[in-house]
């Protein structure tokens, strides 16, 4: 029997798994199809690393290990849903929360003093930021608009704010001293083992001593110097205050879990320099250095006494006399840097464009930006479509062309790669990346505190790359662009891999070229406004920007992305849209029991999950469960079943009720195989005689609070009960299985 694992994950997505999966086991089972669930949340992250410490009822097994071993297999199988990247914000949470219920699972230590106190910081860290996404992504990334959803776009465009051509909206980004201007690069000629260390006034630290790389690997060596990020920090909020505009900052604290708390650190201290030159010894002595955020500080300062109440005025009065921040919330007053997860860069340049490059002010109201990107390796594909944007005015969805990405993230690739050869620099000296020889291949003169990061690009993960843009490119008969800059080392060396690859693949009728990510963004762009269609072959954090930015303006959405990762092994990755605004979708259920996640990317994925049993196991019935959820999914747009938005009208619970319905006609429907259209007319009278009681008692549970028992470690019983409130679509349902 093939067998899909789905993976159990966090917030709006593991929701909305309460209420799909069933449906997904119901209609598994008549193409003898499993599906086994496999707990990746951050919670039972937190679990598997401590099992001496719990009971045999609590241990979780380590199911992320367990995935990171079936990637490698050609029998894998994978249903992704998006996972918390978590901050140190929200790993404290989700401790204090499963801690509450009875695990016995230890403090995080920000400042541990023994072993014991070490080793527990070092199994947190294994778990926080992108901890689950380089163990599966074993494969480099397919992701494209289907034609379904990019058709329905076009027939209904979602809203679009417009561009001014006085608009101040800008992006500002480091001219020196980031990485992007101090990337060294080299391509290895042979298997070794390398040794990263840092030396200087007699002291010498050795970081790494075990990096293990092939021939062909692509490595690299940057750093930022927090004096020069300093100095930009002040000059940009100055430059927002002079300009009126608000000022924000976009990272990824998330996924680049190590060097961009730090950076978002020096982001706060900057705006708040006043409060640090006078208060930063109290500060720092009571852990309140800003990488955790200004409502972290807030808090911190209840414990410091009347010194602390001095704190917090002068905070407020700084916050009164400064550029005026970007709010995430204003009615509550939550700004731009309460904490460090609430604005991902990728999510938020796209969503800012799509609002006629407005942010919300403390009034709540639309306003200019100064969007502030340190580092400066793809800050300007943002300036390219805001200049665009105010020349041109906004992007049309019912007109424009489409840019899907092919994105090289396999085994660990690039930035995303780096966390395990990121460092802040403990002293001042010279940081070395040394072959087992001893020969020094990158080296930096740094300064005490400085970022300092190491990536890794294998080169079989480059070829799969190459290989994979160019099948694309021939499959879908459209001009691809690989987006790689001339100005930095790592680029020029993967471009030169590129050049020779290409030169010896059969490329005839294929339209290919190689540009800088800013030259690549307004070609991009100058096609889509024309309609035509562009695919950007892109690294890792490209990848992650671009299936944000373009599919935001062209869908209105990333979530209707179809994500594919054709695994280096053979078997497949199904990756189901992003969870950027789950935590509001959360939110949401806990005060009006209303879910408005639309689970369309698991549909998506779903259709090339089975496709894949089909293809790997030669099952056919499992290639028409494939083939009638994708025209189920046609109907389910055109009939406009996505949630809403509003509480009492259809939500995501809802939604699935109905891709049920339609997925049943279309089985019921097809002439491929009798006994499949047989038992789904029987599913299919009773969903649709029933349609009514159905949606009835989805609704009628709405409009009050939710109790789900937890949010990153939710009661079973409450949550199932909150997620499937139907007894009429669950006897249906329940009796296929």
């Amino acid at each position: 029997m093939a067998t899909i694992i789905w993976t159990r994950t966090d917030e709006a997505p593991l929701l909305a798994t309460y209420s799909f999966k069933p449906i997904v086991e119901a209609f598994a089972a008549s193409a003898d199809v499993a599906v086994e669930t496999w707990d990746i949340s951050l919670a039972a992250r937190i679990l598997a690393q401590f099992p001496e410490r719990l009971d045999d009822d609590q241990r979780v097994p380590d199911y992320l290990a367990k995935l990171g071993e079936l990637t490698k297999s050609p029998d894998a199988n994978i249903i992704k849903l998006p996972n918390i990247s978590a901050s140190l914000v929200q790993l404290k949470k989700a401790i204090k929360e499963l801690q509450d219920a009875g695990f016995d699972v230890p403090e995080y230590p920000s400042n541990p003093s023994s072993d014991e106190e070490k080793e527990i910081q070092a199994k947190y860290d294994a778990v926080k930021g992108s901890a689950v996404n380089p163990v599966l992504r074993q494969g480099n990334s397919d992701r494209r608009a289907p034609k379904s959803v990019k058709n329905y776009a076009k027939k209904h465009p979602h809203s679009m704010g417009e561009w001014s051509p006085e608009s101040k909206t800008n992006v500002a980004t480091m001219t020196h001293g980031d990485f992007r201007h101090t990337e060294k690069s080299v391509i290895l000629d042979r298997d070794d083992t390398l040794t990263i260390k840092l030396v200087g006034d007699g002291r010498e630290e050795v970081f790494r001593d075990d990096l293990v790389v092939g021939a062909g690997d692509v490595i690299d060596g940057a750093y930022m110097s927090v004096r020069a990020l300093d100095e930009f920090l002040q000059e940009s909020i100055v430059k927002a205050k002079e300009l009126g505009v608000l000022f924000s900052v976009h990272l990824k604290a998330t996924m680049m879990k190590v060097s961009d708390p730090i950076i978002f650190g020096h982001v706060v201290r900057a705006y708040f320099k006043n409060v640090y030159d006078k208060h930063g010894e109290a500060l720092f002595a009571a852990g309140l250095d800003g990488e955790n955020g200004l409502a972290a500080i807030f808090s911190g300062l209840d414990g410091m006494g009347e010194e602390g109440d001095e704190i917090r005025a002068e905070l407020e009065a700084t916050l009164a006399r400064r550029a005026n921040l970007a709010m995430v919330n204003s009615d509550k007053g939550i700004t731009n840097l309460h904490v460090p997860s609430d604005v991902i860069v990728d999510a938020s340049m796209p969503a800012m464009i799509r609002t006629s490059g407005h942010m919300w002010n403390a009034k709540g109201e639309e306003q200019d930006t100064l969007a502030v990107i340190p580092d400066s390796s793809y800050a300007g594909v943002y300036q390219v479509v805001i200049d665009d944007c105010r020349k041109n005015g906004a992007f049309d969805p019912s007109t424009m062309g489409t840019v899907p990405n092919i994105g090289l993230m396999a085994q660990k690739a690039e930035e995303y790669g780096s966390h395990n050869k990121t460092f802040k620099a403990p002293f001042a000296g010279e940081m070395q990346i040394l072959s087992s020889s001893g020969d020094v291949l990158i080296s930096h003169e740094i300064e005490e505190g400085d970022i300092w990061r190491c990536c890794c690009t294998r080169d079989a993960a480059i070829r799969d790359w190459i290989t994979l843009a160019v099948d694309r490119a021939r499959r879908m008969e459209m001009k691809a662009i690989f987006w790689l800059d001339p100005e930095r080392a790592h680029d020029r060396n993967i471009a030169t891999l590129v050049r020779e690859q290409l030169a010896e693949m059969d490329t005839d009728g294929l339209d290919l070229d190689i540009l800088s990510p800013e030259e690549a963004t307004q070609v991009s762009i100058d096609r889509i406004r024309r309609g035509e269609d562009t695919i950007s072959v892109t690294g890792n954090v490209l990848r992650d920007y671009n299936t944000d930015l373009f599919p935001i303006l062209e869908l209105g959405t990333s979530a209707k992305m179809l994500s594919v990762v054709p695994l280096m092994a053979g078997g497949g990755l199904f990756e189901t849209g992003a969870g950027g605004s789950a935590p509001k979708h959360v939110e949401q259920v806990l005060e009006e029991n209303h879910l408005r996640w639309d689970s369309l990317g698991e549909y998506l994925a779903l259709t090339e999950s089975f496709r894949h049993v089909a293809d790997r196991h030669d099952n056919p019935k499992a290639a028409i469960l494939g083939n009638t959820l994708d025209r189920a999914i046609e109907s389910y747009l055109e009939k406009g079943r996505s949630p809403s938005r509003k509480v009492g009208e259809i939500d995501d619970r809802g939604s699935h009720a109905y891709i049920a319905l339609y997925w049943a006609e279309e089985l019921a429907n097809q002439e491929e195989d009798a006994d499949l259209a047989a038992h789904f007319t029987d599913v299919y009278n009773q969903l649709h005689d029933n349609v009514q009681q159905i949606s009835d008692e989805l609704m009628e549970v709405q409009g009050s609070p939710a109790d789900l028992g937890g949010y990153y470690w939710p009661d079973e019983e409450k949550t199932t009960a909150v997620m499937r409130p139907s007894a009429k679509f669950n006897e249906i349902i329940d009796s296929l299985r």
